[in-house]
């Protein structure tokens, strides 16, 4: 049973290009105490400032995620905190050199890569987990984000965009590590040739090549080597979506349905959720005699052991 904290063995790093400021990063991951949490620092910085990676901290989802307090932001940390989320880790302290997370190729495979390398340290303390007692949606248009009561975290989502390698994508993901590894880690991000000239004179995407994003024309993808999976990219939303659910801080039981969303309105939808205490306990497991008493199965973010040092 998963039901204890994990961190990292030992400090492990990468250095790439963030996807919308263009510049060098470099993120340093090591481990860090039971109850730490997942705590962001901008290494770069007098002072080393820090900024914990909750929903509170929020504060830019225009075409990726960003947290930040009193001024010191980093940038693009979903597919990174997708990668944590996926494996389990609760407490590391993340060194970031630069303002943004590097994209390296687009998904959380290289992340999912580092933390591996590192090694998965299992940690005394329990986890506790956000388990959804009440349905609870929010809309905007046709787009929306529904949490309803589930035994285990589900995530079904749905995209539709007006392209036609994109219309009427849906995938369902009945959440473990093995899986997420395998069917979410690895798709990549994505983007229109059309839009890439009006979002590098907005200051986005000044980082962004094939090397580490699917770039679409009217009709065809322009990366040679084409598609990890036929229907990457709503994996790929998958992937962000996992990577904004981390920031609630606590592993969900619950099953989400997920409709056209994005960066803007998962987090809206997050916050709201938070404020509903009446639709949601933390609970915390200490055997697998407590899993059976409260009717739900806790992810299998996988064995330590088995996770190559």
């Amino acid at each position: 049973m998963d039901y204890r904290q994990r961190t990292l063995k030992k400090a492990v790093e990468c250095t790439g290009i963030g996807l919308h400021s263009g510049e060098k990063s470099t993120v340093v991951l090591r481990p860090a105490p039971p109850n730490t949490g997942i705590r962001f620092s901008r290494a770069d910085l007098a002072g080393h400032p820090t900024v914990n990676a909750q929903f509170d901290q929020v504060v830019d989802t225009m075409l990726a995620t960003t947290i930040g307090v009193n001024g010191c932001k980093i940038g693009t940390v979903e597919h990174l905190m997708a990668a944590f989320y996926g494996l389990g880790i609760d407490n590391v302290l993340v060194e970031v050199h630069g303002s943004e997370v590097p994209i390296m190729d687009g998904s959380s495979a290289p992340f999912v890569y580092l933390i591996r390398s590192a090694g998965i340290n299992e940690q005394r303390a329990p986890k506790r987990f956000l388990v959804i007692k009440k349905r609870f949606e929010l809309k905007d248009g046709n787009r929306s984000v529904c949490i309803n009561p589930s035994k285990e975290l589900k995530i079904t989502y749905f995209i539709d965009f007006p392209h036609p390698l994109l219309r009427e994508q849906e995938y369902e993901l009945r959440f473990s590590g093995r899986d997420f590894v395998r069917e979410i880690s690895m798709a990549r991000t994505f983007g229109f040739l059309k839009d890439i000239q009006m979002l590098k004179d907005n200051g986005l995407a000044r980082g962004g090549s094939l090397d580490n994003a699917i770039v679409l024309d009217d009709f065809k993808i322009l990366n040679e080597d084409g598609l990890r999976f036929k229907d990457e990219f709503v994996r790929h939303k998958i992937l962000d979506f996992i990577g904004d659910l981390s920031i609630i801080g606590y592993p969900v039981i619950g099953h989400f349905v997920v409709k056209r969303s994005g960066h803007f309105l998962n987090h809206q939808m997050f916050r709201s959720l938070m404020k509903q205490r009446k639709c949601w306990e933390i609970v915390t497991f200490k055997t697998p005699e407590d899993c059976s008493k409260n009717q739900v199965r806790i992810p299998a973010f996988g064995s330590p052991d088995a996770m190559p040092a």
